[in-house]
């Protein structure tokens, strides 16, 4: 009898262990999909330049971060604006961050943790 009380607290244990790392995937997927809106509206914010017969979008790092911020307000998901810059003039990087907890608390696993993303996106013209 306690041994089958050993196996049912650890198997109890292993349990919880893979719903919080399973709840701690879904949560870092979630941010992935933030981030990449982010990027993706902030690659939108392009400024066309004409030079002779040459024509290029160019990103500006201000007008990045103003789209991300406001797809990152539309989306409220706890995720909050790390940075968001042009490292080219033609991509656009934004990184997000969040804090992770588990479903329940327990000594199993750690309190709460902060899970960051980062999304990138290009713009060209054709």
């Amino acid at each position: 009898m306690p041994l089958v009380l050993g196996y049912l607290v650890l198997a109890i244990a292993l349990i919880y262990v893979c719903v919080c790392a399973t709840d701690l995937y879904i949560s870092q997927k979630r941010l992935d999909s933030v981030a990449d809106a982010a990027a993706l509206a902030g690659a939108d914010g392009f400024r066309v330049q004409i030079d002779g017969e040459a024509i290029r979008a160019e990103l500006d790092d201000a007008e990045i971060a103003d789209q991300a911020s406001a797809v990152i307000g539309i989306i409220d998901d706890g995720a909050e604006l790390v940075s968001a810059s042009s490292p080219d003039g033609l991509s656009a990087r934004v990184t997000v961050r969040a804090s992770w907890t588990p479903p329940l608390l327990s000594d199993f696993v750690p309190t709460m943790l902060t899970i960051q993303s980062t999304g990138t996106s290009r713009t060209a013209l054709e």
